[in-house]
């Protein structure tokens, strides 16, 4: 148990004070780099003389994923503590990182007779995203998102529909002028989202007075619905850094919490700890690396909770 923990401590991503763990860190990070340098390289003809030394090189690097998913399966009970081993295995498998693991190894034995299916060895890029998923820059862009991810849907909700009103009308407007230009409806889903977009690529275009004065419109309705999720997230990044500054400005009245074995908080919640103890959580303290503290985001064991009561804010 002693070394299945330690292994634990070794592949979790982002311990800057573990030696094993930040080599560990960066050798992943080169795997990744490596193995997608070699599917672009691939795509070359000029560089087919290459092509044994790319599939070697790919096979490698597709080891060391398979090596990688095998302990994080092996450690999950590790990673989820509040979990049955069974449970935690399940939950990990069907988490973001675990999906994201598991599509970087399939194609490489099953995928690479279908070309659509081929397409998922692009997943490994997301790969990446985990390299970075435990320091504050990563955490202060997933904190503002999830925050304001009910104006972005709505947004982007408007989005969708000024596409699919603006589609229809341009079909119903051009098509009797040019059927095989604009088919049917859908096929005037490129022209609306490259006109909504100011895009503009030239190679669909309305030949009506009535067609191109509704392209006007359409044009000046995207610059301002497309504006709309920008600034929504512009003002969660001054948000969330007034925030962080308030946090630096009270650190004094701050306490800290560390969340032992069997504590109360293993498994809660941020927004369930705050409500039901009246705290304002300003930090967490995971694995030696300091976080923005997410309000889905779970305790665990051995976290630090850096909190002041709501009364201080």
């Amino acid at each position: 148990m002693k070394n299945k923990k330690r292994i634990f401590e070794i592949i979790q991503i982002g311990n800057k004070n573990d030696i094993p763990s930040r080599i560990f860190d960066i050798f992943i990070a080169a795997i990744v780099l490596i193995n997608i340098t070699v599917m672009f390289l691939s795509t070359f003809d000029e560089l087919g003389s290459y092509s044994a030394v790319f599939e070697m090189l790919e096979g490698v690097t597709v080891f060391f994923f398979c090596v990688e998913y095998i302990l994080r399966i092996w450690t999950a009970d590790l990673l989820y503590p509040d979990k049955t081993y069974g449970m935690a295995i399940a939950r990990f498998l069907l988490s973001f990182d675990g999906i994201v693991d598991l599509l970087t190894i399939l194609p490489f034995f099953f995928l690479t007779g279908f070309v659509a299916l081929r397409l998922l060895r692009v997943v490994r890029i997301f790969h990446l995203f985990r390299l970075n998923a435990q320091y504050d820059s990563f955490n202060v862009i997933k904190n503002v998102i999830y925050k304001k991810r009910n104006q972005i849907i709505s947004s982007v909700f408007i989005i969708l529909i000024l596409m699919l009103a603006s589609s229809v009308s341009i079909y119903s407007v051009e098509h009797p002028v040019q059927p095989q230009v604009f088919k049917n409806a859908f096929s005037g889903m490129w022209w609306s989202l490259s006109t909504i977009f100011t895009v503009g690529y030239g190679d669909i275009y309305p030949l009506t007075v009535l067609g191109r004065v509704l392209a006007i419109l359409i044009t000046f309705l995207g610059v301002g619905v497309v504006a709309i999720p920008t600034g929504i997230i512009s003002a969660g990044f001054v948000e969330e850094y007034s925030r962080m500054q308030r946090a630096k400005r009270s650190i004094i009245k701050t306490s800290a919490i560390v969340v032992e074995k069997e504590h109360e908080y293993i498994g809660m919640t941020v927004d369930e700890i705050e409500e039901n103890d009246n705290l304002n959580i300003v930090a967490l303290v995971r694995n030696g690396i300091v976080t923005m503290p997410l309000g889905n985001l779970k305790m665990e064991q051995d976290d630090t909770i850096i909190y002041q009561p709501k009364a201080y804010i």
